[in-house]
């Protein structure tokens, strides 16, 4: 299917949202809703944060997909990004970042893969196929209930995250470009089947025996097989970051994208004494916005 109607109506999903939360920031609020997730097959919670305005008129909006270990709450109460969204007028909407709850034998036993580590891909395997599904809850499932239930403009949406949530948003967005209007990472893990994360958690969800299904999962060779619109790409990034090496990859994004003749469409910024921490997002969220709002608010 092409366009964003095709990918978000794909499937008819069956939901009601309920409101478990809400509090006011820069006028505007931040509401936690709960519902039960069809593709995950448990309940799942998601933030968002809705500017003022969005009572009267549909509003853009910017999906974070967060990293290892978080949830819902991380990037709303640690990243600093409510003021910068208000001033664009501009609704955040923060998903978990595994199922919960579905009691898998051996999915809380690591850090990295499991609960809180979906990795934003559909699993294959036997075991972890029937709710490790956060590739289709975030690009199907998630979306249809929003734009049924929330004022935000399905029409104005982008996306962005960090670490394997910056991985998930580089797959998604180059997966999906008629999707989403623009993307950005920070820290992104951007050639995971080239590193220890993405080892464990690919062989885990979707098997070894055929690594190429990996690829449609890794930005980076995304990236290499792109022949589409033009991008417009952000990557942020701490000099001091203990994964840049081993993990995240970023220089393979680098020289696929320098291959490609699309340099400039690609833009990975190393920021000086930076580290992986919401203190190193905090400091650049803004930057971040104002990237997409070009895109979102055009």
């Amino acid at each position: 299917m092409n366009g964003r109607r095709g990918i978000v109506n794909a499937k008819r999903y069956i939901m009601t949202l309920q409101e478990v939360s809400r509090n006011k920031a820069f006028n505007g609020y931040v509401v936690k809703y709960e519902h039960d997730s069809e593709e995950l097959g448990c309940k799942m919670k998601f933030n968002v944060f809705l500017p003022e305005g969005s009572e009267k008129t549909k509003v853009p909006g910017l999906y974070f997909l967060a990293g290892l270990t978080c949830s819902e709450d991380n990037f709303m109460q640690k990243s600093g990004a409510l003021e910068n969204a208000a001033k664009h007028g501009i609704a955040l909407i923060a998903p978990d970042t595994s199922p919960r709850g579905v009691k898998i034998e051996g999915d809380d036993e690591s850090w990295d893969f499991g609960t809180g580590a979906g990795f934003y891909v559909d699993a294959t395997q036997e075991k972890w196929k029937r709710h490790y599904r956060m590739y289709s809850y975030v690009v199907k499932e998630l979306p249809s209930i929003i734009y049924k239930s929330l004022p935000i403009d399905e029409n104005r949406v982008s996306i962005f995250g960090h670490s394997m949530g910056g991985h998930g948003a580089l797959t998604l967005f180059l997966k999906n470009p008629n999707q989403y209007k623009s993307v950005s990472a920070f820290s992104p893990i951007a050639n995971p089947t080239n590193c220890p994360w993405g080892h464990k958690a690919f062989g885990g969800y979707l098997g070894n025996d055929d690594k190429e299904a990996w690829k449609q999962y890794d930005a980076t060779e995304l990236l290499n097989s792109h022949n589409g619109k033009q991008l417009d790409i952000l990557v942020d990034v701490g000099t001091s970051d203990n994964f840049l090496k081993d993990q995240l990859k970023l220089d393979q994004l680098e020289q696929v994208a320098k291959s490609k003749g699309l340099q400039d469409q690609v833009t990975v910024r190393y920021q000086e004494g930076y580290d992986h921490s919401y203190y190193f997002i905090s400091t650049f969220v803004g930057d971040h916005i104002d990237h997409h709002a070009k895109y979102l608010k055009a």
